[in-house]
């Protein structure tokens, strides 16, 4: 049924059919949530081995000498660098690794080139009103960033293939105050598309006019598989270095949704130059990061197979969630269409397009039966979706038999609110 071709008569009638269906999942009581790419218990499993691995009795000593128990080292261990720089895409020197957030890394950065400059130019503080970037939908954390520093934020639609390119040379070739642009370059967030070949030439070749212009690559999912088939990202750095603007990506990633959020390690891949100035910068933070932790990675994983048949296992348990969710939506809504979606090869997230006017209040009606989604309007700067059109889902964190109540739930709602919106027009 495509409630587009229906009559005002058969509209209400429908309406009156989904609303008593509404009513008996209020009747439930329910306490679903699936706001956030949290991993699950099962997932959080997977990795509980790492908390053995070093003990009282551990040799916390690296090949160098080192002594991880000890002050020193603010760059990461090597060990680490080494494991870690197949998933950057850059050579183990060009890595710093950090704390365990990668989000944590990216406001330290744009901190660092508010008060003391990108290399080479003016502290940002300095040169007036700045502006950002922001591929929609997109990241809300990264959005967050930018209002603490008070940067403007400038949408720019998302294609299949990306950012719409041609928006964003346009921007950066005339306007010196946009200094940088956010990216979840595979398996974006919320929509899980990764960047084509072209996208990423074309962001090594940026005509920019700022020259403190910086591309923070957030590669948050760049081995986070959903198929056996990945999709696959093009090196951004390989592409600069051949263009000879290595110095424009900041890379970033971390093991937050690979072992455990809340003690992982957070990584950060430069050109040279960015790398010594970001040393610097953090040389008056800290004396080094937790060493042991990073040891700790080192020895459960061995090396870059075994990191990846450990996302193997996530891909084992994610799979079916996110199977589940997509087949629920095409069979919801087969005929009818007022909705439109993504079934991503890959990432944490399912991008949910509604009728324009209807987001909001599908999010109110699934809060109002105990099913918690993400604000509406989140997935854009400001929160300001202009079409209120955008929902991200994550199917994550709920079992199986959670998500099953939950995306029927949430169906019911983008019904129930598209044949308000219908009847109202």
């Amino acid at each position: 049924m495509n409630y587009l071709d229906l009559s005002k008569d058969e509209l209400a009638k429908e309406r009156a059919r989904v609303l008593k269906e509404y009513e008996k999942l209020k009747a439930l009581k329910l306490n679903l949530n699936m706001a956030r790419g949290k991993p699950s218990i099962e997932q959080l499993n997977l990795s509980r081995g790492l908390l053995d691995v070093i003990n009282s009795e551990s040799c916390c000593t690296l090949k160098d000498g080192t002594d991880c128990l000890n002050y020193g080292v603010l760059d990461g261990i090597p060990e680490i660098k080494e494991l870690f720089a197949p998933v950057l895409g850059v050579a183990p020197n060009q890595i710093f690794v950090g704390g365990n957030s990668s989000l944590s890394m990216m406001f330290d950065i744009i901190s660092f080139f508010m008060t003391r400059g990108v290399p080479g130019f003016e502290p940002w503080t300095r040169q007036g009103k700045i502006k950002f970037l922001c591929p929609c939908p997109g990241y809300d954390r990264h959005f967050a960033i930018l209002e603490h520093f008070n940067i403007e934020a400038i949408p720019v639609p998302m294609t299949i293939t990306g950012p719409d390119m041609g928006i964003v040379e346009n921007l950066v070739a005339k306007d010196r105050t946009i200094k940088g642009i956010f990216c979840v370059p595979k398996y974006s967030n919320p929509q899980g598309i990764t960047y084509s070949d072209e996208t990423v030439k074309r962001f090594s070749a940026l005509p920019h006019l700022a020259g403190d212009f910086r591309i923070f690559w957030d590669n948050a999912y760049a081995i986070h598989d959903l198929s056996d088939t990945p999709a696959r990202l093009l090196n951004i750095m390989d592409e600069c270095e051949k263009n000879g603007t290595q110095d424009l990506p900041l890379i970033f990633c971390s093991t937050s949704k690979i072992t455990f959020p809340g003690a992982g390690v957070a990584f950060l891949g430069a050109s040279k130059k960015n790398l010594s100035a970001i040393k610097n910068f953090y040389s008056a933070k800290t004396i080094g990061f937790d060493k042991i932790n990073q040891l700790r990675h080192v020895r459960y994983f061995k090396d870059y197979r075994g990191l990846l048949s450990h996302m193997k296992k996530h891909q084992d348990i994610l799979k079916p969630k996110f199977d589940l969710v997509t087949n629920a939506l095409k069979s919801e809504f087969s005929g009818n269409k007022i909705i439109s979606f993504t079934d991503p090869t890959g990432g944490y997230f399912i991008s949910v397009d509604v009728m324009p006017g209807c987001a909001k209040r599908v999010v109110a009606l699934c809060k109002n039966i105990g099913l918690i989604l993400t604000d509406a309007g989140a997935t854009f700067p400001y929160g300001i979706d202009k079409k209120d059109s955008n929902i991200r889902l994550a199917p994550s964190c709920p079992t199986l038999d959670e998500l099953n109540v939950a995306i029927y739930a949430f169906c019911v709602a983008v019904k129930l609110a598209t044949l308000e919106k219908l009847l109202e027009s």
